[in-house]
């Protein structure tokens, strides 16, 4: 809890920890299914995270079954089902009450060697930056309220947040990181800030590389900026250094609130080619290196 960790650790035994979290969120894209399967990935990822294997999960459920055909309900339900089952997760029960915001998520239990917890701050000075999925789905997220995001746009988020972070998981924990985080409502420089803050180490991080999706820098530049962007900025400004050459949209970019983003991970320099090597290999072609952590600034970020 002090360090803001994406979940929660109790140990069982010498060999044994159990991970729990729980998320749950109103709807960001229109197709219900996709809905359901973006809210379950978004739920597992804390405990990939952290290094874990989740093994069961309980729905959340907030439906207005007075203006909401119970059709609707039940396509969600099934996108989040299909996408335990793709996890290994086994759905042990859930709640449901009446709500006039529909609401989904899941609240999940997984295991992990007491030992091998991998927390968001081990970070250490060398260390490289390698962040998994690219930027910018709620800016896009937000296009698509106001019917503004192009099919394709649509089409490359929904895919992005509705895959598992299983595999990026899997393939840190054989190279072996320092520290890891996902990256969601607090957008990339605020859960870098999460892994900075109040230690003996900083960030550079190098906007010019970091990978986002095309078509948010259009309805950045736009102003289709979600609120959560300017209260990630508000929240961590006085922790952030962002150069003047970085262009508006970008930093806007960095800030971008995501739902179900990508891990983002701190790996010894000596083995940093090696996990990018794996990650592309597996077909997680956005992985890429955005930055290092650095002695100096202490407990800061620097943008160039």
């Amino acid at each position: 809890m002090e360090r803001a960790e994406d979940a929660g650790v109790y140990k069982l035994t010498e060999e044994m920890a159990i991970i729990q979290t729980l998320d749950f969120f109103t709807p960001i894209v229109d197709d219900p299914y996709s809905f359901g399967q973006i809210a379950a990935a978004n739920a597992l990822s804390d405990v990939y995270a952290m290094g874990g294997q989740p093994l069961t999960a309980m729905n959340i459920v907030c439906f207005p079954q007075k203006t909401m055909d119970m059709s609707i309900l039940t396509e969600i339900l099934q996108g989040g089902v299909d996408k335990m089952h793709e996890a290994g997760v086994v759905l042990v029960g859930g709640h449901s009450v009446e709500d006039e915001e529909l609401k989904y998520g899941l609240s999940v239990t997984g295991t992990v060697h007491p030992a091998r917890v991998i927390l968001n701050n081990g970070a250490r000075a060398g260390d490289r930056l390698i962040m998994t999925k690219p930027l910018g789905t709620g800016i896009i997220s937000t296009a698509i309220k106001g019917n503004m995001a192009g099919e394709g746009a649509v089409a490359e988020i929904v895919k992005s947040m509705s895959t598992l972070n299983r595999k990026a998981s899997e393939l840190m924990q054989v190279v072996g990181v320092s520290a890891c985080t996902d990256i969601t409502g607090f957008g990339l420089l605020g859960h870098a800030a999460e892994m900075v803050e109040g230690t003996n180490i900083g960030m550079v991080i190098n906007s010019a590389i970091v990978p986002f999706f095309p078509e948010a820098r259009e309805l950045a530049e736009m102003g289709m900026i979600p609120g959560g962007l300017h209260r990630n900025r508000d929240f961590r400004k006085n922790m952030i250094d962002i150069d003047r050459e970085v262009p508006q949209y970008l930093a806007d970019i960095l800030f971008d609130p995501q739902t179900s983003g990508g891990l983002l991970i701190s790996v010894p320099e000596e083995k940093t080619a090696s996990l990018l090597e794996k990650l592309h290999k597996e077909g997680i072609t956005g992985a890429a290196v955005i930055g290092e952590v650095v002695a100096e600034p202490k407990g800061r970020i620097i943008v160039r």
